[in-house]
């Protein structure tokens, strides 16, 4: 029977990526809402121009303080992943998420609706319920995988996440394609990130592993595709399908790519599958970008008085009389 496993037989290890999942979760959203502000102080990403945009970017000083906070987080992340499964850690983020609303309203200036108050409780019943039901797989770090799946896995998060910017143009003026593709981006990098925490063993050379590469590079793409998706598109649903995406691509690869266990019996199976059921959807609660409404077209200018007679009409260019 998958009975809940009490926090004391949950390795200390564990229960530190936990603590570090939080941590990330609060500093991913103040990051994000800072790289926010300073995207769209910056001139418009050009993809023609990838390095110039870059630089553009990164004049803007409250976006470099964005991205600091931002890459702090990262090392945070980092840290949840090598010490927890990637499902728990991927799962606390976005349970995390509901922070945006708080944050965003009380230090940024964004107003918090009552959909988003009603993700902060189906959030907090998701997280109960994977609390209730971690089974066997809060027993390890499980990092374990084979090397085909992963590479077929993180191949189908950058594919999909490059097809989708072109995309964009269809919805040029919301960014939440342009979020999808970087939260597949970034989510791709995240698993990359769980398969390199098993190589430890490597030491300091862990720096030039190939996956290093593919993490860099992915995480810098979806750097330049997020700031895009910042400048077109209100800020709270944009962080919200790009965080949300992410998080649903991570979790999945648990038991995809991991191979991390489920419950044993058909209830656990079931609750496990409503707690992620229920913090995905509170995630996606949060409202989308307002439709585009069709603005009434000015009215036209009334025209012209008409002369009351050509001779009248001619007056005012006649030469005065001598």
């Amino acid at each position: 029977m998958g009975l809940p496993v009490p926090c004391a037989l949950v390795p200390l290890s564990v229960q530190l990526g936990v603590v570090l999942a939080l941590v990330t979760a609060l500093m991913s959203i103040v990051g994000f809402l800072l790289k926010h502000r300073g995207a769209v102080a910056a001139p418009d990403v050009q993809w023609r121009r990838p390095l110039r945009s870059t630089v553009d970017l990164f004049r803007s000083p409250i976006y470099v303080v964005g991205c600091v906070v931002a890459t702090t987080s990262w090392g945070f992340h980092v840290g949840a992943l090598a010490l927890a499964p990637i499902s728990i850690v991927q799962s606390v983020i976005a349970g995390g998420l509901v922070l945006l609303t708080v944050v965003a309203d009380r230090f940024f200036g964004q107003s918090v609706t009552r959909r988003e108050w009603i993700g902060v409780a189906l959030t907090a019943a998701g997280l109960a319920f994977l609390a209730a039901t971690l089974g066997d797989t809060g027993d390890s770090a499980h990092a374990d995988y084979e090397l085909g799946t992963l590479a077929g896995y993180v191949g189908l998060a950058t594919v999909a996440g490059l097809v989708l910017v072109p995309l964009a143009r269809l919805r040029p003026r919301d960014g939440i394609f342009l979020a999808v593709a970087a939260g597949l981006l970034w989510g791709g990098s995240d698993v990359t990130i769980k398969a390199l925490s098993g190589h430890t063993d490597l030491g300091i050379a862990v720096i030039v592993h190939p996956f290093a590469f593919v993490i860099l590079i992915l995480s810098l793409v979806g750097l330049l595709v997020s700031a895009r998706s910042l400048q077109l598109g209100p800020v709270v649903p944009v962080i919200t399908v790009t965080s949300a995406t992410a998080n649903i691509f991570t979790i999945a690869a648990g038991p995809i790519v991991f191979g991390e266990p489920m419950p044993d019996d058909a209830l656990g199976v079931a609750l496990r599958l409503l707690a992620f059921a229920l913090v995905i959807g509170a995630a996606a609660l949060t409202p989308p970008p307002v439709p585009e409404t069709l603005t009434p077209a000015p009215a036209p200018a009334p025209a012209p008085a008409a002369a009351a007679s050509p001779a009248a009409a001619a007056a005012p260019a006649r030469e005065p009389a001598a």
